[in-house]
């Protein structure tokens, strides 16, 4: 008997696909956050004076605070979320316990409800009942996977890199170039970084890429924009 041809989907990732692409794409935004805010205050302060040091202190305080921000605000948002799945996936397994019949008909009927006949959606409801009642019922009742829950500390690192690593681009750039060139050549490079993570996020969601790219780059225009601004008046006045 000949061997079975391997299957043309065989190397095909078969995970949480859509999971992966929304960390990713948070991953950009992430960086985009980094980009914007970084710029606006080295480009602000580089506005108002020239000095290397007074510029260092200014970027890397802002690096630091908004990492941390980030950091933080993920892990909230994260761990309140896990804490509401993890209190629906207890009232559930309550109710398995509790309630058995009723959740197998409820389970059926999701079945139906997604275009299954009456006969087929029992059947499929109790074969994967027998097989694993929790599992079966979280999946489809709750779209949770018991085993996956996002771990906040791992988000909180993530959104904290992710910022960092776009915060690092305007930083270097206004500290490392000569001070006729600092702001311009800022400028130019922030806007570039800002049109490439706009296409990645927009590629990533399916999106046209053009017009997203076209907002970002208008918007961080705009922040580098108001901030050297305010960054000529301080220094003006000598604030």
């Amino acid at each position: 008997m000949s061997e079975p041809e391997p299957s043309l989907h065989e190397h095909e990732p078969h995970g949480d696909l859509s999971g992966r692409l929304n960390w990713l794409r948070a991953g950009v935004l992430g960086a985009n956050d980094g980009i914007v805010s970084t710029a606006g205050l080295v480009v602000g302060v580089a506005a108002a004076t020239t000095d290397r040091g007074s510029l260092l202190t200014a970027g890397v305080a802002g690096l630091v605070a908004g990492a941390v921000s980030m950091a933080l605000g993920e892990y909230v948002s994260v761990s309140t979320q896990r804490d509401a799945e993890r209190s629906l996936l207890i009232k559930e397994r309550r109710e398995l316990d509790e309630q058995p019949e009723q959740e197998l008909a409820e389970l059926a009927a999701l079945y139906e409800a997604k275009g299954l006949s009456a006969d087929t959606a029992q059947t499929v409801a109790r074969e994967l009942t027998e097989h694993d009642p929790f599992a079966a019922h979280v999946d489809v009742e709750l779209g949770i996977d018991p085993d996956a829950l996002t771990n906040p500390w791992q988000a909180a690192a993530s959104s904290a890199v992710s910022f960092i690593s776009g915060a690092l681009l305007p930083l270097l750039s206004i500290l490392l170039l000569p001070a006729s060139l600092r702001i311009p050549v800022t400028f130019v490079v922030v806007l570039l970084a800002l049109a490439l993570t706009g296409s990645i996020s927009a590629r990533l969601g399916g999106a046209p890429g053009r017009p997203a790219m076209t907002r970002i780059v208008i918007g961080g225009a705009i922040a580098m924009a108001v901030t050297y601004a305010i960054g000529q008046l301080a220094g003006v006045a000598g604030i």
